[in-house]
């Protein structure tokens, strides 16, 4: 077992992290199929559309495309590998049906509630989110977890994105904490890890992607893996 680590305020991401986004997602276009009458195979799209979801988000967190350009994007490209082309207007029709179905399933990631009651007894916690802050509200309210926490900071609060150090200042600033009592936790190494160790904070990866990255960091493969370290 490692040794705790001497902190006071935990930080989490949301999406991937303790909200489960993709079966979240596959429910709501679900939706959204049947509301339009997509008669395409569902688990095609869906094996096609969240690697291009991932590389979409990823664009937009280094600002390389706007939000409509993410929204807009990822289905265009995703449609066109199944060799389907609708106009922007039907697009746009249907991220909005998407952004409006999302947070209305709210399944969160196994022992997410568990973890967090378990800490919550310990410390403050907060998030510190990428995603749509119209919807991070709802997902955070819908799926029972919104009173855990102490302050909520969103990158469209922030006017950028994590991995910017400016987006973890703000959340430092907003729970009247330091980097040296704080630990961050999210499934993104770039965004969520490489952002909070540049100005100074701990850092769990939650490998939701079994990805390789650097031995010398600490990472969990389940959320009840942080009583490891907390």
């Amino acid at each position: 077992m490692e040794n705790k680590l001497l902190v006071k305020d935990v930080f989490f991401d949301l999406d991937h992290t303790l909200w489960d986004f993709d079966k979240n997602s596959m429910l709501a276009f679900k939706r959204v199929f049947k509301q339009f009458e997509i008669d395409i195979e569902f688990e095609i799209f869906i094996k096609i559309y969240e690697p291009i979801n991932l590389e979409y988000w990823k664009k937009y967190r280094e600002e390389r495309v706007t939000k409509e350009g993410l929204r807009r994007g990822r289905l265009i490209d995703s449609f066109k590998m199944l060799n389907i082309e609708y106009s922007n207007l039907t697009i746009d029709k249907l991220a909005d049906a998407y952004i409006e179905e999302l947070p209305l399933d709210n399944h969160l990631l196994d022992g997410a509630l568990h973890i967090l009651e378990y800490l919550t007894k310990k410390y403050q916690l907060h998030i510190i989110t990428n995603g749509f802050e119209e919807i991070q509200y709802k997902k955070l309210k819908n799926s029972g977890i919104f009173h855990y926490f102490s302050t909520i900071t969103t990158s469209e609060e922030v006017g950028l994105k994590k991995p910017n150090p400016l987006v973890f200042m703000k959340a430092l600033e907003k729970a009247i904490t330091s980097p040296n009592n704080s630990v961050m936790i999210g499934d993104s190494f770039e965004a969520d890890i490489l952002g909070a160790k540049n100005i100074g904070m701990e850092t769990i990866f939650y490998n939701y992607r079994n990805e390789k990255i650097p031995d010398d960091y600490k990472v969990i493969n389940a959320l009840s893996e942080i009583k490891f370290y907390l």
